[in-house]
């Protein structure tokens, strides 16, 4: 049986028949939804980006 580790607590966690993978319990997968809804994790983004995502033409 193939176990990865939980990116929330560690512990190795069964890839097959998992519900909740990758995590190793609905726990963790509860933790880690929590900590994207108050914003703990975040998506780096490029200071020299505009908004509409296009280099503005001089």
């Amino acid at each position: 049986m193939r176990k990865n580790p939980c990116p929330t607590c560690g512990t190795p966690a069964a890839w097959d028949r998992n519900p909740f993978r990758p995590f190793c319990s609905e726990r963790c997968k509860l933790l880690d939804l929590g900590k994207w809804l108050n914003e703990e994790y975040r998506i780096p983004v490029a200071d020299d980006e505009s908004e509409g995502g296009e280099t503005p033409q001089q």
